[in-house]
C-alpha cells in the first residue's frame, strides 16, 4: 500500500494562511505527537517561526518578480535597468541653455571712430556665475569686431571737445550651465570590459576621452556600434544651405555611458590594442557586378567598415584625461537677469603684441554680462512613471521618427546635453503647402518649476536633434505652446458641527493636492471640472459640493490670454476644452483655489 502524500495547499502564502495551514497538517499527521497548540507552547513558537519565514520568502518572490517586469517595478533603479533594455539611454543630469549678453568698452583712435583693433575675442569655455552661486560656461567664441551683428554705441566722450573716446559694444553668445572637470584615470593590465567611474554629482555629458598617446575614444549608444557619424565642413558650392556634410568613421575605440544608483562609469569593450580591430576599404564593401569594371550600386551599410567581434578596445597601460561638464546643483534653471557675474573670462586680442597693454586690460575689465532671457532645460530627473512611457516610446520609435508618439518620444530623450523639453504636443499643419509639415508645440520649466516658453537655443537644439531621425520628406516647425492659468472657485457645505474654517482648509488641501501632482496639464488635454467635484466630495469635512466655477486668470505673474472658458465648455458642463497648442496650468494652487462655505 502505498503512502498517501499529504495535501499542500500552494495558495496559502502570508502568515496566517501558512500558519493555518501548518496546524492543520499537525493534527492530521501527528496527531499523537503533537497536541498543544496554545499561544504560549513551544509548538506554537516554532509554527510562528516557520510562518514568519514563509511569509518573507513569499514576499520577495513576489517582488522580484514584479521588479523584473517593466509595467509592475517600483524600484527606480530597476525601472531604470528594464527601460535600458528597451533602447532607453538613461539621462545624465540635464543642462539649462540660454543666451547671453556681454558689454564691452573699447577705446577711439585718433579719428575719434571705433578701435577695432581693441575689440577682443570672448572665448569659448568662458565662466560666469549667478546671483545664486551657478555656474555657466560659454559654448562658442563671442567676436566684438562682428560689426554686422554686434551693436555699437558711443560710451564716454570728451567733456571739452564732445570727441567720442571709448565705445560699448553689445554681443552675444550661447551658453550653458556647468563647468568643465577633468579625471585623470591610469588603467594598468589588460581587463575585459573596463569600467572606469565618474566621480562627482550633476554629470551634464562627457565632453571627450583621450588616452596618453593621443588616441580619442568616443561615445556610442551600444557597444556592438563601430561607426559614428562626423560633420565635416561642406566647401562646395551648396555650402551656404548645407555647411557640413556627415560623414562615416570607424570607431575601434569606444565606450557607452552608465548610470547607476546615482553613479556616472564609461563601459568599454574587451577588445585588445595589438589586436586593433581591421577597418575595411569602402571600395570593396561596395556591390560590384562580375566581369564589369564600374559600380552598379554605390550604397552600403557604414558598419561593415570594420570586422570585429571584440565590442571596442579595452585600454591598457595608458592613462585616460577624461573631460567631462558637471554642474554645480540638480537645478540649473535660472531666471531673467540673474547671471551677472563674470568669474573666468578667456580674451584673444588680434596682434596683441602690438597693442597697448594698459589699454588692453581696461577693454578686459570693462567686461559685463547678464542673461536677457531665462535659462531653461534643467528639469529633474524623470520620474518612474515618466521613465516606463519613455521607454516604451523608444521602443516603438526604434531610432526613426514616422508616427505623432515617435516626434514626441525623440524630442523628450533628446540628450541632456542639448537641454530638455518638458512638455511637447505634436500636430500636422493643416494650413502649410507642404502637407507633411509638422507642428511641434513645445514648453519648458523656469527655475520655480513653472511652465515657461522655451528660449531659442533650445529649440534649435531640438530640430537639429529630430532631424537626425525624421522621414526625408518632413519639415519641422518648433513653436510656442500657449498657456492658459485658470483659478477656480467653489462652494461646499461641510458636515453638522462642523467648523467652516476646518471644512475650508480640509477641502482647499485636498484640491491643491490633487493639481500639485498634476500640476502641469499635457499640451491640449481638457480640464475636467467633474475631477473637481470628484476631490471635494473625498474631502473628509464636505458633505456636498454646491458649485464649481472655472475662470481665466491674467495680470502679473500669469500669462497673457484671451482664452474664452464659456465658449470652450462642453454642453454637459463636464470639461473645457483645450486648444491644440495651449496647456491649462494651476499656477499658485494656494492662491488660485478659492473656497466658500455653504
Amino acid at each position: 500500500m502505498s503512502e498517501r502524500k499529504p495535501a499542500i495547499n500552494y495558495t496559502s502564502r502570508d502568515f496566517v494562511t501558512i500558519k493555518r495551514d501548518l496546524v492543520d497538517h499537525a493534527r492530521r499527521y501527528y496527531p499523537d505527537t503533537f497536541k498543544d497548540f496554545t499561544v504560549n507552547s513551544f509548538g506554537s513558537l516554532m509554527l510562528d517561526t516557520v510562518s514568519y519565514v514563509g511569509d518573507l520568502l513569499s514576499f520577495y518572490l513576489d517582488y522580484q518578480v514584479n521588479e523584473s517586469f517593466l509595467s509592475t517595478a517600483t524600484e527606480y533603479d530597476n525601472v531604470l535597468k528594464i527601460s535600458r533594455q528597451l533602447g532607453l539611454k538613461p539621462d545624465l543630469s540635464p543642462a539649462s541653455f540660454g543666451m547671453l549678453t556681454f558689454f564691452i568698452l573699447i577705446p577711439a583712435n585718433n579719428s575719434g571712430a571705433p578701435d577695432y583693433d581693441y575689440a577682443p575675442i570672448l572665448k569659448s569655455n568662458s565662466q560666469f556665475r549667478s546671483t545664486s552661486g551657478k555656474t555657466f560656461t560659454l559654448l562658442e567664441d563671442v567676436n566684438f569686431k562682428d560689426t554686422q551683428n554686434n551693436e555699437i554705441v558711443v560710451g564716454r566722450v570728451d567733456n571739452t571737445t564732445g570727441v567720442p573716446i571709448s565705445f560699448a559694444v553689445r554681443a552675444r553668445g550661447q551658453a550653458i550651465s556647468g563647468e568643465l572637470a577633468v579625471l585623470q584615470a591610469n588603467v594598468e593590465d589588460y581587463v575585459k570590459f573596463r569600467r572606469i567611474e565618474v566621480p562627482g554629482d550633476n554629470i551634464t555629458e562627457i565632453v571627450s576621452v583621450i588616452d596618453s598617446d593621443g588616441n580619442p575614444y568616443f561615445e556610442v549608444d551600444y557597444l556592438s556600434q563601430n561607426t559614428i557619424y562626423v560633420p565635416v565642413i561642406n566647401s562646395g558650392e551648396n555650402s551656404s544651405t548645407v555647411p557640413n556634410i556627415l560623414k562615416p568613421l570607424a570607431v575601434p575605440r569606444r565606450y557607452t555611458v552608465q548610470k547607476e544608483r546615482g553613479s556616472v562609469f564609461l563601459q568599454f569593450g574587451f577588445g585588445k590594442n595589438e589586436n586593433v580591430e581591421e577597418v575595411l576599404d569602402p571600395s570593396n564593401i561596395l556591390t560590384r557586378t562580375h566581369g564589369k569594371n564600374y559600380i552598379s550600386d554605390d550604397s552600403f551599410d557604414p558598419a561593415s567598415l570594420i570586422k570585429t567581434d571584440t565590442l571596442g578596445i579595452s585600454p591598457t597601460n595608458t592613462s585616460l584625461t577624461i573631460i567631462y561638464r558637471i554642474n554645480d546643483s540638480a537645478a540649473t534653471n535660472t531666471g531673467i537677469g540673474t547671471i551677472t557675474n563674470v568669474v573666468e573670462p578667456i580674451f584673444s586680442f588680434q596682434s596683441e603684441e602690438s597693442l597697448n597693454s594698459t589699454s588692453t586690460l581696461s577693454v578686459t575689465d570693462s567686461l559685463e554680462v547678464i542673461n536677457e532671457e531665462a535659462f531653461v532645460g534643467g528639469d529633474p530627473f524623470p520620474t518612474s512613471d515618466e521613465l516606463k512611457e519613455r521607454a516604451y516610446g523608444v521602443y516603438g520609435m526604434q531610432n526613426r521618427i514616422v508616427t505623432k508618439e515617435d516626434f514626441m518620444t525623440a524630442a523628450y530623450n533628446m540628450p541632456p546635453s542639448f537641454g530638455s523639453i518638458k512638455k511637447v504636443n505634436v500636430y500636422q499643419d493643416s494650413d502649410s503647402f507642404n502637407q507633411r509639415n509638422i507642428n511641434l508645440y513645445v514648453l519648458s520649466k523656469d527655475n520655480l518649476g513653472n511652465l515657461i516658453k522655451s528660449n531659442n537655443t533650445i529649440k534649435t537644439n531640438l530640430k537639429t536633434y529630430l532631424n537626425r531621425f525624421k522621414m526625408i520628406n518632413d519639415t519641422i516647425d518648433i513653436l510656442d505652446a500657449n498657456i492658459i492659468n485658470l483659478r477656480i472657485n467653489y462652494r461646499v457645505t461641510g458636515f453638522p458641527d462642523t467648523g467652516g474654517y476646518a471644512v475650508l482648509d480640509s477641502s482647499k488641501e485636498s484640491l491643491a493636492n490633487f493639481f500639485q501632482t498634476r500640476k502641469n496639464f499635457e499640451i491640449g488635454e481638457p480640464f475636467s471640472i467633474t475631477d473637481v467635484f470628484s476631490v471635494l466630495k473625498n474631502s473628509p469635512l464636505v458633505l456636498d459640493v454646491i458649485d464649481v466655477d472655472v475662470s481665466l486668470v491674467t495680470g502679473v505673474d500669469y500669462s497673457d490670454s484671451n482664452f474664452s472658458v464659456e465658449l470652450n465648455k462642453t454642453k454637459d458642463g463636464r470639461k473645457i476644452n483645450c486648444p491644440p497648442d495651449s496647456i491649462f496650468e494651476i499656477k499658485f494652487p494656494n492662491t488660485d483655489i478659492i473656497g466658500t462655505i455653504q
